[in-house]
């Protein structure tokens, strides 16, 4: 549907999209290598049946303005029909998530806390002018305690009235002197500049902190490739892939700096798009959080998520602390934790916490009732920042019941024969996505500006990617296997 037509000696769009992906199954990612590809490979000779070859103009319009609309909707077509021939088994879905740099400048950064206190700065030099205005040239502006926009601008006209009637006329240039109406009116003109300007830089950053002026949907993130070791902060993207039986099932492209808050919308898109629902929600401990362990129980699915928590909690060192909510007891029944010394832990309140997403979380407050001469104080109650003697605090915390219950039952499933497969079997196939992404194909940076692009671009790498698998399963006789098995000690 993007074609308004295709002209007699033009490539049609499915063989473009045939030569495409066998470009990235072969490394030719620029539009320019793929051209020469065209005029000198005798394979996309082959592909292209006799057809002149498209300049690289061709191939990045195609890539831009026809594949990127309809990306998503054909890989998962892909999907679909792996799973129709038993390539997929659609039970076990593995996600995981990587940062890939973005094609922009690493200096061309844009921080919104800046902008915001620069903004700050401007609105107090535009209020002292307005001021300094009035009493300048007799112009009266009702306001009451605050400054705005609108009252600027009527100012501004005022002024340009002023200049009219008195018949003055603005110089530029050396040897000129400038009136002090022209001093005021330029240098009102440029605050009103520089106010649109931060202006654009918020909206443009929106829900981030930040953007490139070279491609304004990638944000600035902490990469693991940091040749420096400063921890440089370079324009990228998050990739999420959802994998399944070592095939690239779905994929989304994000700001998001972290991987929490990008689970929600990866299995709602991908349950819009795909014909078939997956049951387990595999993923590692960076998806973890109330908000993503509630979404998966009210869609009907099973989450299999490492808890944050998981390592440490089998060091010595926590098990020995004895401040930890998890090292005390806890009656269900009156509802109380009960501390090293044998103390009660009573609730004191209830509130709710609501996140950057909008979802919100009760949050259950206990405390101590007397800490005092309590042996065990300084090992259990943490915190040097607080103003209030040692002596004089008792032990408080907040934790969420639903939580708690959640990573509970996330626990037992995660430790049992099915979930240390599933664990097993994550780290191989999702991680080995990304490493056959990024060392095998030699992809580490994106071709494409804009986040559409990219998309388009991490979907054609995605595809490349599948037919590669499922031609070395086919000539290895791995073909309907899900799933790799445990290594079991003797």
């Amino acid at each position: 549907s993007t074609y308004s037509r295709v002209r007699e000696n033009q490539v049609s769009p499915r063989k473009m999209l045939k030569i495409m992906i066998y470009g990235y199954m072969n490394k030719f990612y620029s539009s320019r290598d793929i051209e020469n590809a065209c005029r000198r490979d005798i394979n996309f000779m082959f592909l292209l049946e006799d057809s002149p070859a498209p300049d690289h103009a061709t191939f990045a319009r195609f890539r831009s303005l026809h594949f990127a609309p309809c990306a998503e909707k054909i890989l998962a077509e892909m999907s679909n029909f792996l799973y129709d021939i038993g390539e997929i088994s659609g039970e076990a879905i593995f996600i995981d998530g990587t940062k890939i740099e973005a094609y922009a400048n690493k200096y061309s950064f844009v921080w919104k806390k800046a902008v915001t206190k620069n903004t700050a700065k401007l609105l107090i030099k535009i209020a002292d002018l307005v001021k300094e205005c009035e009493d300048l040239y007799d112009i009266k502006v009702a306001y009451k305690n605050m400054v705005q926009m609108k009252h600027v601008k009527k100012l501004r006209k005022k002024l340009y009235a002023l200049k009219n009637s008195e018949g003055i006329q603005f110089v530029h240039g050396c040897g000129k002197r400038k009136t002090s109406l022209q001093r005021s009116i330029e240098t009102l003109e440029e605050y009103l500049s520089k106010f649109k300007e931060y202006t654009k830089k918020v909206y443009t950053c929106g829900s981030r902190n930040s953007y490139s002026k070279t491609d304004v949907d990638a944000t600035f993130m902490r990469m693991k490739e940091d040749a420096m070791k400063n921890g440089q902060l370079k324009p990228a993207y998050n990739l999420q892939h959802g994998v399944d039986s070592e095939y690239v099932v779905w994929l989304t492209i994000g700001p998001q700096p972290t991987d929490t808050t990008t689970l929600i919308p990866f299995l709602k898109i991908m349950e819009e798009r795909l014909k078939f629902k997956y049951l387990k929600i595999v993923a590692d401990a960076g998806y973890e959080s109330e908000e993503n362990y509630s979404f998966i129980e009210e869609n009907n699915q099973i989450a299999f998520i490492k808890p944050a928590n998981y390592e440490i909690s089998k060091t010595r060192k926590f098990k020995n602390d004895i401040g930890k909510i998890e090292n005390m007891e806890y009656n269900e029944a009156k509802d109380f934790y009960t501390c090293r010394s044998g103390k009660q832990l009573k609730k004191e309140s209830i509130k709710i916490k609501k996140s950057k997403t909008g979802y919100e979380s009760e949050k259950t407050i206990y405390a101590c009732e007397d800490c005092s001469n309590c042996s065990c104080k300084i090992s259990c109650i943490k915190g040097n920042n607080s103003k209030i003697p040692i002596e004089q605090r008792t032990k408080k915390f907040e934790t969420s019941k639903k939580f708690n219950r959640q990573r509970k039952d996330d626990l037992e499933r995660i430790v049992s024969d099915e979930g240390c497969l599933l664990r097993v079997n994550r780290s191989i196939q999702a991680e080995g996505s990304f490493a056959q992404l990024k060392q095998d194909m030699d992809f580490r940076r994106f071709m494409c500006r804009g986040q559409n692009n990219v998309l388009a671009e991490s979907i054609l790498l995605a595809m490349a990617l599948n037919i590669n698998k499922l031609h070395r399963k086919i000539q290895a006789n791995r073909t309907g296997k899900h799933l790799f098995e445990l290594k079991k000690t003797a």
